[in-house]
């Protein structure tokens, strides 16, 4: 089993993972979507093109596209009804996968409330591989929603069954994982695969604006970028003495590294997608600190605070925390030559000059982005509209992971060390029982591992 027991040596001693990863059609891993500066320093806006879905208020009409949930706790059951909500009477859920039964029931029991479907029995499927009956139950389209640790193996296999995705982020909680899903991104482009990956963001009308209004030169060139998540404690399980150690790390898994990638990977890697959305690239290095005071369960760091270097010398200030009683602010700031954009997930978005003068607002459309996601996805399938995120949200979970690395080091971390990382987090096999994982599970301290 793979723990943060490991030396600075140790976790970058995978160089021949490049290779390994070349051979499954990746390309050149260390420029991903990475994007060079022109060779005046200067980023020109006009050099690339987000490509947006219709953001369509009504999905176009078509053959009923069925859907199997693979996941059914409350992201699962949610992006399930989200689903339900954007298609309407020309789609269903069909099938559903979980590893505990209640989640399964309860999940079943919410979509026949809230929307009349049931879902048939015999599509109710339990246990790790549950997801495999998913694929061949005769859905269109399946719902990733278990813990991101699981994530690249179905996704992988979802691609294989030739079926499309939504897929919540994060998508990977280790490089391993990451190259996994780079690899599965490239399968689905070459079959036509229409896949969405929950950084709903970018469904987002008011941040779709701004970025139209940025890429209009409405704050010059961008400089330097601040994204911010820092809120109260999630919630968390206390052990019963019922449930084994798996089962237990499962049902608390926002609290545990292997199964989440730590809250800078499983929650703020929307706030730092924003920025790699906005530079069009993604950062190259990263410098962090972090610490663990008043979580209860898990291992993972109460708070984190990075510095992000791109590859002109441009940064990236991003912190995130989980602690109750503290000041919030869930937010982007984009600083340009002529003045700066903020954008968050609730409120305004707005875009000042450097005297602090308005000149562009926007509120949020009437459609949520959560189920603008998939208004888009089921569009995109219906019109045969090109769209695949997946390689972009690898992108963004690579940038935490580097900062949750650093972090967790003490050491400044660069994406060609973390891209040729084996470093893979979690037990080699899953059993529902005792695996030995508390044995070795300890919280990192900065500072001293072996350099």
């Amino acid at each position: 089993m793979s723990d943060y027991n490991f030396s600075r040596r140790k976790f970058l001693a995978g160089a021949a993972t490049v290779g390994a990863a070349g051979a499954m059609g990746i390309g050149t891993l260390s420029s991903c979507s990475g994007g060079g500066s022109s060779s005046s320093g200067e980023y020109d806006w006009m050099q690339r093109e987000y490509k947006y879905p219709p953001l369509l208020d009504e999905v176009p009409a078509g053959t009923v596209l069925k859907a199997g949930v693979v996941g059914c706790g409350g992201r699962g059951t949610g992006a399930a009804l989200n689903f339900l909500e954007a298609g309407g009477s020309t789609v269903q859920v069909t099938a559903l996968a979980d590893v505990f039964k209640d989640r399964l029931d309860s999940c079943a029991e919410k979509i026949k409330t809230e929307t009349g479907q049931e879902v048939p029995a015999e599509n109710c499927f339990l246990g790790f591989d549950a997801y495999e009956k998913v694929l061949d139950s005769g859905v269109d389209i399946v719902i990733l929603a278990t813990p991101p640790k699981f994530r690249p193996q179905q996704f992988e296999a979802a691609v294989k069954a030739r079926k499309h995705v939504f897929m919540e982020k994060p998508i990977a909680v280790d490089p391993v994982g990451i190259r996994q899903v780079l690899a599965a991104a490239k399968m689905a482009d070459a079959a036509g695969l229409k896949v969405v990956t929950g950084t709903q963001r970018r469904h987002q009308h008011k941040y779709i604006n701004v970025y139209k209004e940025l890429s209009n030169n409405a704050i010059g060139k961008l400089t330097t970028a601040e994204v911010y998540w820092n809120g109260g404690q999630l919630w968390y399980r206390n052990s019963k003495p019922e449930w084994s150690e798996m089962e237990w790390m499962i049902r608390d898994w926002v609290n545990w590294c292997w199964l989440s990638g730590d809250h800078i990977v499983e929650q703020h890697v929307h706030n730092i997608d924003v920025a790699n959305w906005f530079f069009g690239k993604h950062p190259i290095k990263a410098l962090g600190f972090g610490s663990r005071q008043r979580r209860p369960t898990g291992d993972q760091y109460d708070n984190f605070a990075v510095r992000y270097e791109l590859d002109d010398g441009r940064q990236v200030l991003s912190t995130c925390r989980q602690i109750n009683g503290c000041t919030n602010a869930v937010n982007e700031v984009m600083h340009g030559t002529k003045g700066k954009a903020f954008t968050s997930q609730g409120g305004t978005a707005t875009i000042t000059d450097l005297q602090g003068n308005t000149l562009f607002s926007d509120e949020d459309h009437a459609t949520s982005p959560y189920v603008q996601e998939h208004k888009d996805l089921i569009t995109c399938i219906r019109q045969d509209i090109p769209f695949n995120e997946a390689e972009e949200t690898a992108n963004s979970v690579m940038v935490a992971i580097m900062g949750r690395v650093s972090a967790y080091t003490g050491k400044e971390v660069t994406w060609e060390e973390m891209m040729n990382s084996d470093m893979k987090l979690g037990p080699d096999t899953f059993i529902m029982g005792d695996i030995g994982y508390m044995e070795t599970a300890s919280v990192p301290v900065p500072g001293t591992l072996e350099s």
